[in-house]
């Protein structure tokens, strides 16, 4: 374990996470909603520093960014935790999983996986991915440093739910984001991740402003995020806010973890295509 960065002691041996929007009140010998952090004696700690769940060489695409050094290859390591609980998620086995329920794990340290992303062959850098890497935090930027002396590239891929602090930190060191802007109400990302919007628009709207690369990705479900006026809504505010060259990914959802909703059909995916296109230049289809 590793004393967690962002946090505050309480009274009464509780403890106040600060890294991300939820900021759980943790109760000593607790986590929080992540699974990941735990409360030991008043001090947050991170549970999963250096203990990777899966790491594997993948085009960048399959990240997906389309328009980051297309055709390059980058190694991808993650972790276990998640910051949501999406009942779609469809990653579950190790986003939704705690530490102690996944026994597939590797132990490196960040300079470890550094010097693994700079022998791997034909390698751009590193991906944190497969599970919410903002959770893995310490872990994540420690690395993200090495990294960057290496003179190799960093790509986060999240949900995009954290605080302005931590954010502007880990923007020091990355060089593309690919954000999972999971619908565009409230109400869906309150009843179906435990998370709100705002601060994931937000999330977007500082990558924009630093001059990061950044694309986002959708996961179409029929019936919860497929109705094309709030799906033109989101893309309005996306061409608006971000910019018209904004890359966006219309994924295609299949029936995982707790949710058994069919899959959605590819008319629905090229309807949505569609609108997109009117306002945005890059609009792809994944999951197809």
């Amino acid at each position: 374990m590793i004393k967690a960065r962002y946090s505050r002691s309480l009274p009464g041996n509780k403890a106040e996470c600060l890294l991300c929007p939820h900021q759980c009140i943790i109760p000593d010998g607790a986590t929080g909603i992540c699974r990941v952090r735990h409360n030991k004696g008043g001090i947050i700690y991170s549970l999963t520093y250096g203990k990777i769940s899966a790491l594997h060489s993948d085009p960048i695409e399959k990240k997906p960014l389309y328009h980051f050094f297309p055709g390059s290859q980058i190694l991808s390591a993650g972790s276990v935790g998640c910051n949501f609980r999406c009942s779609f998620c469809q990653n579950c086995e190790i986003s939704q999983s705690a530490l102690s329920e996944y026994p597939y794990i590797k132990n490196l340290t960040p300079a470890g996986l550094a010097e693994l992303a700079s022998v791997t062959p034909s390698n751009l850098g590193l991906a944190y991915t497969y599970n919410e890497p903002i959770v893995n935090y310490e872990f994540v930027i420690e690395t993200a440093r090495h990294i960057t002396e290496k003179g190799l590239k960093n790509v986060m891929v999240t949900n995009g739910y954290i605080n302005e602090e931590p954010l502007h930190e880990l923007l020091r060191y990355t060089d593309a984001w690919n954000v999972d802007l999971k619908g565009f109400s409230d109400d869906f990302y309150r009843e179906y991740t435990g998370g709100k919007l705002t601060p994931v628009l937000h999330t977007l709207k500082t990558i924009r402003e630093e001059n990061k690369h950044l694309e986002i990705t959708t996961l179409i479900i029929p019936g919860l995020n497929d109705d094309e006026r709030t799906f033109n809504d989101m893309t309005v505010w996306i061409a608006s806010e971000l910019g018209k060259e904004t890359v966006l990914h219309l994924s295609r959802y299949f029936p995982r973890y707790k949710m058994n909703i069919a899959s959605t059909p590819l008319k629905t995916l090229e309807n949505l295509q569609s609108i997109a296109l009117q306002k945005l230049r890059h609009v792809y289809l994944g999951n197809i």
